[in-house]
């Protein structure tokens, strides 16, 4: 891989992650007001949060990180960002479900809050890997449009 690729990769990957570390501080926020401030319901506070969050996630994502790709429909990017998330989701859980079976299994008990909170960790960064590589490979990868051709020197005249 080209120097050049590496330097493009890499920051596209920070804006990736200042995106979601943005959208993760408006999640915080969010189910704070909501839940503390309004007394909303835990699980009703944590869904509002998550989807103000993931809006933040979507257009940050569009806008910025992968701003010079070409574009999906809008309908077909807003549904591919949603199964990739939903799925994310899905693989961060399931990815904490087996890492604290295993742990139970090799320790033969169950596994202290600071083991589970490694593997809950290790599952964060496996996710935001699988989750940029969706999003680079899947989501924001649309068709290019065409570049405008140059008219020819005989339409010129």
């Amino acid at each position: 891989m080209s120097r050049s690729r590496v330097k493009g990769l890499a920051g596209l990957g920070a804006r990736f992650l200042l995106v979601g570390g943005i959208s993760t501080l408006i999640e915080i926020g969010v189910f704070n007001v909501i839940y503390l401030m309004l007394g909303w319901d835990v699980l009703a506070a944590k869904v509002v949060a998550s989807l103000v969050a993931l809006v933040n996630a979507y257009f940050g994502n569009r806008e910025w990180t992968f701003r010079d790709r070409g574009r999906h429909h809008r309908t077909l990017e807003t549904a591919l960002f949603i199964v990739v998330n939903a799925a994310c989701t899905g693989l961060g859980a399931a990815l904490v479900i087996a890492g604290v079976w295993l742990a139970e299994r090799l320790l033969h008990t169950a596994p202290g809050p600071l083991l589970v909170n490694i593997v809950n960790l290790g599952s964060i960064v496996l996710v935001v890997l699988v989750r940029f590589l969706l999003y680079h490979f899947v989501v924001f990868r649309g068709v290019r449009a065409a570049p405008a051709a140059a008219p020819s020197p005989a339409a010129l005249r």
